[in-house]
């Protein structure tokens, strides 16, 4: 593939294969630069909102994604000791779009997908095992240097994307700083084919308690029976090798949910959790997207399904600039509009969150309960916040900055 008008694009996780493939579609040539020999299996994202899955539905992504995915149409704010606050029915959404529900399928179930209909495209070209350790550029060139058993290859191309995630080289090498806070608790993430419906939860629910919170996702697994993802916060003193225990797991999840036997776990996890935004999106050739532009804890699951607008949006002007049909400066109007939608819905509505389920104050825990009570008994209201917490309204707002 020769280097003219070619994209580089650091990362072959689901952002970067939905730039990739988006560019291909338009007859864009793109070489995917990924560090490790095969794609990942991450565990951690794994919920579709709405927008997401109408943005990837022209591509067959989303037609492929429902072959195994579970539609979730119901998700629940609980209480350990009240019990269900609110239930919210994602149907006062089908005037707005196709799929009024969201769609459970883990990240490692959706990579293959983008990955094949990527590397079908003749203008697409995916390199594992190319770690990139430099980036650099020109007023007229990109560049990724990436490290390989014979030594450093410089890849050239017109334009750099960086998707190379929360760690990200092409970020580090421009120099771009990370604003925001890390959380000084982690989380676990706990996954049992034990069926927590049968005790009135929804495949996703979201238990407030101000010793330990809890959120739940159901996802699809083989037979069938589903397999249920439980995540909960780790003190910032605690060891990882107590956190991983097999009696610290039994715990708290014997906290969560009493029950004579003990769980059967099959996976286990923990990670620092961050809420963070690059200061910029774009400097020069080299643009950011998906964690390597921004990082949020995983409450609302804001973070992947941000970073497919970002893909989405970003291939939507760089198509357009690489074909000469645009301006560079239109690549400014994508930073202006995924940054601000961002910090104004992906950070604050994450942030609420998290705070509304480890509230400790019980008089500020009674007045947020009380409100979303309210909100949820009036379909108007009800309707508004599934806007938010859906992510529709963010698409609109990111729409409307020029």
């Amino acid at each position: 593939m020769s280097s003219s008008g070619r994209v580089i694009v650091a990362g072959a996780g689901p952002v970067g294969l939905l730039v990739a493939l988006a560019l291909g579609e338009q007859g864009v040539p793109v070489v995917v630069l990924e560090a490790t020999a095969a794609l990942t299996h991450d565990l951690r994202a794994g919920t579709f909102h709405p927008p997401s899955l109408e943005m990837m539905a022209p591509y067959g992504i989303t037609d492929e994604m429902h072959r195994t995915g579970l539609p979730v149409r119901h998700w629940q704010l609980r209480d350990r000791q009240e019990g269900l606050i609110a239930q919210w029915d994602l149907d006062l959404l089908r005037d707005e779009t196709p799929y009024p529900y969201r769609l459970h399928l883990e990240q490692h179930r959706l990579t293959p997908i983008l990955y094949d209909k990527a590397s079908r495209l003749p203008q697409v070209e995916v390199r594992f095992a190319s770690p990139v350790v430099d980036v650099g550029q020109d007023a007229d060139r990109a560049w990724a240097v990436v490290e390989t058993p014979a030594g450093r290859k410089r890849i050239e191309g017109k334009w750099l994307v960086g998707c190379d995630g929360g760690r990200s080289a092409v970020r580090r090498r421009l120099g771009v700083e990370m604003e925001g806070f890390t959380w000084p608790e982690r989380f676990v993430v706990v996954s049992t084919g034990y069926d927590f419906a049968q005790h009135g939860i929804t495949p996703n629910a979201y238990v407030a308690d101000p010793e330990q919170w809890a959120a739940l996702f159901k996802m699809p697994d083989e037979g069938g029976a589903g397999l249920w993802r439980v995540a909960f916060p780790v003190p910032p003193d605690e060891a990882d090798e107590t956190t991983l225990s097999e009696g610290e797991v039994e715990r708290r999840m014997q906290y969560f949910v009493p029950r004579p036997e003990r769980y059967a776990i099959r996976y286990k996890s923990i990670y620092k959790v961050h809420q963070r935004v690059a200061k910029a999106f774009r400097r020069g050739r080299i643009l950011l997207a998906g964690d390597a532009a921004h990082l949020n804890n995983p409450l609302g699951a804001f973070g992947l399904n941000g970073g497919i607008h970002d893909a989405i949006n970003l291939a939507g002007k760089l198509g357009p600039v690489c074909r000469g049909k645009a301006d560079a400066t239109l690549l400014d109007r994508y930073e202006r509009q995924r940054r601000t939608v961002n910090i104004e819905y992906v950070q604050d509505g994450s942030i609420r969150n998290l705070k509304t389920l480890a509230e400790r104050d019980p008089d500020a825990r009674r007045r947020r309960f009380d409100e979303l009570r309210r909100i949820n008994a009036d379909p108007v209201q009800a309707r508004e916040f599934l806007l938010q917490s859906s992510m529709i309204a963010s698409v609109r707002r990111e729409r409307a900055i020029d």
